[in-house]
């Protein structure tokens, strides 16, 4: 079995820094024709993190996945991880 790679990045701009602070939500470009469902189930199997939410935004050829994270689960520390704080 071939495994794909969902999360093709994180977006990180000042306005969700702000976000990943004050909402818990972590946003990531993927493919259009990931599904939330796959959004869900990568960032949890990554992080080891449970989310509450995933809401996307398409634009232009790419989709943003915004991962609202369980209040037990700070994106903080994600975002520490992976060198954005």
């Amino acid at each position: 079995m071939v495994k794909t790679i969902i999360l093709e990045k994180i977006k990180s701009t000042e306005k969700l820094v702000r976000q990943i602070e004050s909402d818990n939500i972590l946003a990531f470009i993927v493919d259009r024709a990931i599904s939330k469902k796959e959004v869900r189930d990568e960032v949890e199997n990554l992080f080891d993190v449970k989310v509450a939410k995933v809401r996307t935004h398409t634009l232009k050829n790419k989709k943003i996945a915004y991962v609202k994270l369980k209040a037990d689960y700070p994106a903080v520390d994600v975002a520490t991880k992976l060198g954005m704080m």
